[in-house]
Parts: C-alpha cells; structure tokens; sequence
C-alpha cells in the first residue's frame, strides 16, 4: 500500500488506491417527509437496508485494490487531538446559528463528550430532547421556541455523497464551499481531518479551496473531473459557480499543477445537480454520456503567459467555444485527436430514467473498469458491449439518495496513467 504521504489524484480512471466514503447513519433517520427536502432529498432511505448496500460498495472498492477510509472513524481519531476539537465545536456552535445564549451552552455540552460521541452529534445532529437529557434548558428564545423533537443541531445526511465536499485535484485537495445551507457544515469536518489527522497531518500537499471563507465561489466535487494531461474539466451547474471555477484555475495554474480547465456551461436543475450525474470518465479516452445532454457552451481557462508564484499574480485566459465544440474542447485539454463518447441506444423516457438513477454516475477503480448501480441495468450493458469492465453495486435505497458510486467516493491517491 502506498504512504499516506504519496496523496495524488492524477486522473479519474488510474488505479484507485485509497478513498474516503461514509456508511450511512443516524443522520439519515432524521430525515423525515417534513426535513427531507431541506435536508436535499427526494425521499426517505429504509436505512438498514442502504447500510447493507453501501457495505456491498465498500467491499467492491477493497476487492479492486482500494484502501477505504471511512469519514467518521477519521472524524473520531481527528477529534482526539485537542485543537481540532478546538476548531469544530467553534465553526458549529456559531452564536449567529444558535443566538448568543444558546451557543455557549451547546458548546460546553458537547465539549464534555467524547470523541465518538461528539463525531456521531456532528454528523447525525441532535434534537432538543436528546439535548436536555444532557443539560436543563437554558433561557434562550432559540431553544425555547423549538418543540421537544425539533433539531437543534442540524444532520449532515449528504456526508454519504463523499465527493462533493472534498476533492483531490492532482496534488491538493479542495475543500469546497457548498451552495446549500444544508451542506456548508460538511466544509468544517473536512478542513478537520485534513488539518489535524495523524495520517493527513503527516502528508504534504497542496490546497486548492477554503470551504469556509470562499462565500460564493462554490465549487461541489461532483462537478470536478481530473481527466489528466494536466486538465481539469468542470461542470458549472446548480451547484459550482463561473467565479468559483476561476478561483481554483487560478490556484492550480500558480502551483504549476494544472494547465488547462474546461468548464461546460449546464442546465441549472435537479437532474443535472452536477457533471457527473450526466458525463463521467471510464478509460483514457471515453466518456459515458446523457443523451439528453444537448450541445453545451464550454471555455477553456489557461494562465496567460504561464503560471506564476501566486494566484494572485496568474491572470486568466479565456477561450469561448460555441454550443457543440466542448467535446473537441476536452480532447484538445487531453492531447487527443478525439474522444470516445457511449451513450446507450434507448427511448427518451428511459434515457431520462436511468440518468436519474446514476446510470452516467460511475466510478473507474482502474482503466476501463468501473463500479455502477445495478439499477441502470442498459446503461451497464451498453459499457459491457463497449469493453468497459462494470461491477455492479445494489442501488435499490442508495440510489434514492439522487447519487451513485462516484458521488458517494472520495479518491485520495490513484495511480498515474500510462
């Protein structure tokens, strides 16, 4: 196994050898048909049944190679180290959330758990019943106005979607500032484990994005593809903004560790939450596709007149291509003469159908070979016929999560492509 301090993500197709993911917990039992959509989900998950599954997915990545991180066993061991306690119970417990009365008092109670306790109340929330089993109740109009099983400390279910909220890009990690409420805290536990973990602290690497000061630069991983040659191709969706697409060129081009990004302008919609729920990357040179995609606006972003030794000295060039050209624009990025792009024969109703089952949503763990949901049962087939080695993955509670095995993967070292 490689050391921790090898962290490189040079490509989405080389070898997969160690990923971050997250088993879902108590944070999804607090999803209920009054919080879900808050909390940015379509529907409730039988949640015994989506921990089995996601088991089945971490053994398939283990079986291909991979080393699998789980995020609250690093969330546990992280916060054994004082300063990093320290630090998420400060960026939690934000008078401006819970009002200044409350917040001191939701600090020092959590301050008095312990390190497994505290990961499960960071990720799966608390309500101000389970709050005062743990202290009275003190006098604050936050508090008082909630009912006995209202959350006071909000879950993080969407920490089972890994990717987003954390991204490796060749050789630094963005920890990205998210676009919905119910998603910025994920910045906090992130910024945590990269910071002060043994293993992370130990290793040296670049950083490409604050999740908590960049405001709305946001930038999701879910929109952010390592297709190699130096390139980085990124979806400006519902979810990733053009200012956040520029700030992390600009930082990538100052270190030297990218030359090139392609951003593809998206529809801002829920089935098109992100590039990778209709375009991923299976081999070095093919894509599997949507085919209602259509013809998209894309830019190619390089530092004009090379990099330099700060972002704030790189300026940008901008290059606009006409709707139908970013295909041309990506294989220029990767030093190709064309680019392979499956796209599954199949009526509208049921291309459309398996996209919203993550049927475009599939993670390489080596080139030409990628873990799908069974649920996309053509999509699957077409890769096979097209020599695409497909492990399938049950989907059937995952998959209502609206995020499929690249979602729900973090990639924190692959190895390079020949």
């Amino acid at each position: 196994m490689n050391s921790m301090n090898e962290l490189y993500v040079g490509s989405e197709v080389g070898q997969l050898r160690q990923v971050i993911v997250h088993r879902p917990g108590t944070e999804l039992l607090r999803l209920t048909p009054e919080t879900k959509d808050d909390l940015l989900f379509d529907d409730l998950l039988w949640v015994r049944r989506a921990q089995e599954e996601h088991d089945q997915f971490s053994a398939a990545l283990e079986a291909a190679g991979a080393q699998v991180l789980h995020l609250d066993a690093l969330l546990r061991q992280t916060l054994s180290v004082q300063e990093a306690k320290d630090f998420v119970l400060d960026h939690t417990f934000d008078e401006r959330i819970y009002g200044p009365a409350a917040a001191p008092l939701l600090r020092t109670v959590a301050a008095g758990l312990d390190e497994a306790a505290l990961a499960e109340l960071v990720i799966g929330g608390l309500t101000k019943r389970e709050l005062l089993e743990l202290t009275d109740e003190p006098r604050s109009i936050v508090l008082h106005s909630l009912g006995p099983d209202d959350l006071v400390v909000a879950p993080l279910p969407n920490h089972l979607f890994a990717r987003d909220a954390s991204c490796w890009v060749y050789d630094g990690v963005a920890v990205n500032s998210m676009q919905k409420p119910a998603r910025m805290r994920e910045a906090i536990t992130y910024e945590a484990i990269y910071r002060w973990h043994p293993q992370f602290a130990a290793a040296q690497f670049n950083r490409w994005a604050d999740g908590l000061n960049d405001q709305q630069a946001t930038v999701e991983g879910g929109d952010v593809l390592v297709i190699g040659n130096g390139a980085v191709l990124v979806g400006m969706s519902e979810r990733t903004t053009p200012q956040g697409v520029e700030r992390l060129a600009k930082r990538l081009f100052a270190a030297g560790s990218a030359d090139r990004v392609v951003a593809l302008e998206l529809p801002k919609a829920r089935s098109f939450m992100h590039l990778d729920t209709v375009m991923t990357m299976v081999d070095e040179r093919s894509f599997i596709e949507y085919a209602g995609l259509g013809e998209l606006a894309s830019y190619t972003v390089t530092a004009r007149g090379g990099a330099a030794g700060s972002s704030d000295q790189v300026e940008l060039n901008i290059a606009d291509h006409q709707p139908g050209q970013a295909h041309r624009a990506i294989a220029d990025a990767l030093g190709l003469h064309g680019l392979r792009i499956l796209t599954a024969e199949q009526d509208v109703h049921s291309a459309a159908r398996e996209q919203w089952d993550d049927g475009c949503n599939a993670l390489a763990v080596a080139p030409g070979a990628v873990v799908t949901y069974d649920r996309t049962p053509t999509s699957n087939a077409f890769l096979r016929e097209s020599g695409i080695e497909v492990i399938e993955v049950p989907g059937g509670e995952l998959g209502r999560g609206r995020g499929g095995p690249r979602c729900m993967s973090c990639p924190t070292l692959r190895d390079p492509v020949e």
